[in-house]
């Protein structure tokens, strides 16, 4: 392949030397022409690919930090009673790390003539913090107030909402809230809902728009007592040591629950809370993928005309490498090897522009987001090298199929035809 290789190289760079002639002169423009496109192309798909995985990365990484990887609850909607032995026995199912219980529902929650909806969960902060992180990403205030053995005043119990939550409230750390819960008490007069004025002891900002908007923390206690659920939880939340193990593991934490304390219990984990989210992006991904391919498809296009050209311009040449004794294939690899130099080098272009630029965008983070519409407030990038592979394997691909055409043309040149006249 030495001797097909040099020539293929030679005809690249003769062109340059050559570039008095008017059809030289073209079959360089579009020789160069068909690199760019070619590093278009490559780069293009980089950078998309590295955007889609970052978005799933940053995405993944929020939701399971955020939130327990397996939760447990009843499906009577009932609640938990009896939590307590129950929670210490499924603590000692295989591969859990932490459980923590947990108490939910809607409130309305107003500071004056500003009021906004939120789901508030009721904690003991020292499990809750060994199955998320979203308590650790308090920046104003503290939340050590939640803690159960903290006292502060009986008639303004403590809470934390996120900081989302708080810009739409006009509230901040010290400030009182009056939280409304829609399980009210029945009078004569019908149902009255039950209401607590709070202190925002802290306010915490996850970067996760669903959170930081509509979510509030507040003691286990404090939520029951609102909630008029004494010592009731309604869910049971799991830290697991491998989370893609989450629907098995969840399973078994199913059948104990209901070997302990009988059937009408229900699991729920991670992935099926949010497989539509994580089914869109890769959806969104491949349909990128293929939009972005046609950048390389216009390019191999662009090769094939240069390799046409090459090839009507060099029948001379063909023919006296074959009258000298180069055989068919030997012509046929020159131009296959040409193509291909072709499509390499622009491969190799766009593959560090592309790479060069994620890095840039994954380190300064210069495009940023409406966080309300995209869940994060700025565009991640989070190049990969499987990427990079099947990104030069696909260009490098669809240049050999292009390729093919020319080189055979120019390997079925007849000698004696093509010297006739000269």
């Amino acid at each position: 392949m030495r001797f097909e290789l040099f020539i293929a190289a030679r005809h690249l760079r003769s062109r340059r030397r050559q570039a008095g002639a008017r059809g030289h002169k073209v079959v360089g423009l579009i020789t160069a022409i068909s690199i760019l496109g070619v590093a278009a192309g490559v780069a293009s798909l980089i950078i998309a690919l590295a955007i889609t995985n970052g978005m799933r990365r940053d995405l993944q990484q929020r939701l399971v930090g955020a939130t327990a990887h397996v939760e447990l609850m009843r499906t009577t909607g009932e609640g938990i009673h009896d939590w307590r032995p129950l929670m210490a026995r499924l603590a000692q199912v295989p591969h859990v790390q932490a459980v923590a219980p947990g108490l939910y529902g809607q409130v309305l929650i107003s500071r004056g003539a500003r009021s906004g909806g939120a789901l508030i969960k009721g904690i003991v902060p020292a499990d809750e913090l060994k199955i998320g992180n979203l308590l650790q990403s308090v920046n104003e205030g503290s939340y050590s107030d939640l803690a159960p053995n903290a006292e502060p005043a009986p008639d303004t119990p403590p809470i934390v909402i996120g900081n989302e939550l708080a810009i739409t409230l006009g509230a901040g750390v010290g400030d009182t809230l009056l939280v409304t819960s829609p399980q009210g008490e029945l009078t004569p007069v019908g149902l009255i809902p039950r209401y607590q004025r709070f202190r925002v002891a802290g306010i915490f900002a996850s970067g996760f728009y669903q959170y930081d908007s509509s979510f509030a923390f507040m003691r286990l206690a404090d939520a029951q007592r609102l909630f008029s659920e004494p010592d009731l939880i309604s869910v049971m939340s799991f830290r697991i040591d491998d989370l893609y193990a989450a629907p098995q593991v969840g399973h078994d934490i199913q059948q104990a629950a209901t070997e302990f304390a009988g059937k009408g219990f229900a699991v729920t984990n991670w992935m099926e809370q949010n497989r539509e989210l994580f089914r869109a992006l890769k959806l969104e991904q491949v349909v990128t993928f293929i939009v972005l391919a046609l950048i390389v498809v216009v390019a191999a296009l662009n090769i094939l005309s240069a390799l046409t050209m090459m090839v009507m311009e060099k029948v001379r040449d063909i023919a006296v490498m074959m009258s000298f004794g180069v055989e068919p294939a030997q012509v046929r690899r020159i131009f296959l090897l040409q193509g291909l130099l072709i499509s390499s080098i622009g491969t190799a272009i766009g593959l560090v522009v592309g790479y060069a630029a994620s890095l840039a965008g994954s380190h300064f983070r210069f495009i940023h987001l409406d966080a309300s519409v995209y869940s994060i407030d700025y565009l991640p990038f989070a190049p990969r090298f499987t990427d990079a592979l099947l990104v030069a394997a696909v260009s490098l691909g669809v240049a050999i199929l292009a390729t093919l055409y020319p080189s055979t043309s120019a390997a079925n040149v007849l000698p004696a035809e093509a010297l006739r006249y000269e």
